[in-house]
């Protein structure tokens, strides 16, 4: 068994990996609910390369995600920091400390109360070992789905899973305001004062050692405050504690951060900040995938999602239903060497699977994320040809119109339908892509195509995204069923899925603009940004090294960067 441990750093990441959990609680339920499409019980998908089997000190058995989940101190909302299995913590009452005879004053927060969705499942929770029969239900699934449209303010908010009690880590201390919190400097220095990289390292350690071989770390970071700080130092612990496991960073800007600077001081710390985090993520791991569109809502996503851009709620949905897609093939159960399974194909490991993006043909570590939610029927009166062209992008600064005979790229399909509604096959799928690439204008260097029967469950705490002609099944209709604008999970079940990351220079903007910034900002003579550097911990030798990196990260994709380079 190869396993894979997950990291989510910072609130963004956390409400991405919030949706990505639900998804794979939702496959399980389905798996073993004996009323289910059998697709969902014959799935070929390993679960146990996410999750880890346990118990509580009581002998109840447990599945939890093999997870570090880093945010700030509060942002757990009603969850304690112990998970909602393990509720005996130790007292820490200072009425209770025997050597103190002076005064005590005490100073309580009142707890965050539990929404309705959360109060439905405790309430599920209690009925789960005396009800054998479904009884008359407390909550409306109407008035839950509503809840959460409108009431969302913690990723644990609509949050279905169990987590282990060495999962969820609050920073605490920071005497800062979140807003404040902005910048990797003020990250990096969280992470290396006091006892918070050692705890957060022990955590990772705990699952890292229970593992039997693990494959690789996937790592969901905010990119744009302060914990990018705390993760590139976390993952410079790891490059030098598991300098042999694979990293695969998906670097996701949240809604809020898109906003114009204020003032040119503003500007100048933005800039210097996506350089030098950039800089150091690159050093860190062997694949980056920036994600976080200025606003999706503009995309081509507008023709099946309804999405309200500034709403983390929404947009982490879209992004995290990518992430569970991309990543599909590390939890495909290959049938063997001689045998065709007819319920997926394409399966890869971990270090394949980055190697394959960052290593065949030139060297780039920068991928871009393209996704169809829901993907478009097969067959029809949608071409094969455009099959592809429906993907949209969900990485920010890239050239659209680059055409790059050296991509390569990694596709994955997985519920494909027919125009009709039925579910297309293995061989169909494959045969279709394969029409698909033959016909379009520009064919990638090199294509690996991964597909599933399986479909995207939407469980109940899914966002109401769904424009008016999509089915219950996901399948895009030419007419409208209703005269809402928007369908929640109550009316979209499953969802077929196409997402595709592509190695390509079509990412060149991104990262010259990090190299440009960076020199003209940090590295030239006189330069306006080299005291915030020094305040960051940074000298002028180690930004130049930085400078370096970026310059051999251009020149991969580009012979001439110096042309380009210098952008704003």
């Amino acid at each position: 068994m190869k396993e894979i441990v997950t990291i989510q750093v910072g609130g963004f990441a956390n409400f991405i990996g919030s949706h990505f959990w639900n998804f794979q609680d939702d496959l399980l339920g389905l798996a073993e609910d004996s009323q289910a499409d059998p697709v969902y019980r014959n799935q070929s998908l390993n679960m146990d390369v996410l999750y880890r089997a346990g118990e509580t000190q009581q002998g109840a058995s447990t599945y939890t995600p093999r997870l570090v989940s880093i945010d700030f101190q509060g942002s757990l909302g009603s969850l304690s920091s112990r998970g909602s299995l393990y509720n005996s913590a130790p007292s820490s009452d200072p009425l209770h400390i025997s050597t103190w005879s002076g005064n005590v004053s005490r100073q309580v927060s009142e707890p965050h109360k539990k929404n309705l969705f959360l109060q439905s499942l405790y309430e599920e929770e209690l009925e789960k070992p005396t009800s054998s029969v479904d009884g008359p239900h407390k909550f409306k699934d109407e008035d839950l789905v509503e809840c959460l449209q409108s009431g969302v303010q913690f990723w644990t908010d609509f949050s279905k899973v169990h987590f282990h009690l060495q999962s969820l880590y609050e920073v605490s201390g920071l005497y800062v305001d979140p807003e404040d919190f902005n910048n990797y400097g003020i990250g990096k220095s969280v992470f290396s004062g006091g006892l918070h990289g050692e705890e957060i390292t022990e955590r990772l350690r705990f699952f890292v050692e229970e593992c039997d071989c693990i494959q690789g770390i996937q790592f969901i970071v905010d990119d744009s405050g302060g914990f990018t700080g705390v993760a590139s130092d976390f993952l410079e612990n790891i490059a030098d504690e598991y300098s042999n496991t694979p990293v695969l960073l998906y670097s996701a800007r949240s809604p809020g951060s898109c906003t114009r600077p204020i003032n040119r001081n503003d500007s100048i710390l933005r800039s210097l900040h996506d350089a030098i985090s950039f800089s150091k993520f690159s050093s860190y791991c062997n694949l980056i995938v920036p994600i976080g569109s200025p606003s999706i809502s503009k995309s081509k996503a507008t023709t099946t999602l309804n999405i309200n851009d500034e709403n983390l709620f929404h947009c982490s949905g879209v992004y995290a239903a990518a992430l569970h897609s991309t990543t599909l093939p590390l939890r495909m159960e290959p049938p063997g060497p001689a045998v065709e399974s007819q319920y997926v194909t394409g399966a890869l490991d971990f270090n394949r699977f980055v190697t394959m993006l960052a290593c065949q043909g030139r060297q780039n570590i920068v991928a871009t994320l393209d996704v169809a939610m829901p993907a478009p029927p097969l067959t029809g009166n949608l071409d094969q040809h455009s099959f592809l062209e429906r993907l949209y992008s969900l990485t920010p600064e890239l050239n659209e119109d680059a055409e790059d005979s050296q991509a390569v790229e990694s596709m994955t399909v997985h519920g494909a339908l027919h125009a009709g509604g039925n579910r297309a096959s293995i061989l169909e799928v494959k045969d279709s892509i394969s029409s698909a690439y033959k016909s379009a204008t520009t064919r990638p260097l090199f294509s690996h195509l991964s597909a599933a029967l399986c479909p995207l469950p939407i469980p109940l705490p899914f966002p109401s995204m769904f424009r008016n002609h999509v089915s219950q099944s996901g399948l895009l209709l030419d007419k409208p069923i209703s005269r809402s604008q928007s369908r929640s999970s109550l009316d979209v079940h499953s969802i077929p899925m196409a997402a595709r990351l592509r190695s390509s220079n079509a990412v060149l903007p991104y990262i010259e603009k990090r190299l440009g910034n960076l020199r003209k900002l940090g590295i030239q003579r006189g330069s306006p940004g080299t005291g915030l550097l020094r305040s960051w911990g940074l000298e002028k030798e180690e930004v130049e090294d930085m400078g370096e990196v970026l310059s051999k990260m251009v020149q991969a994709l580009n012979p001439r960067p110096e042309e380009s380079s210098d952008s704003d």
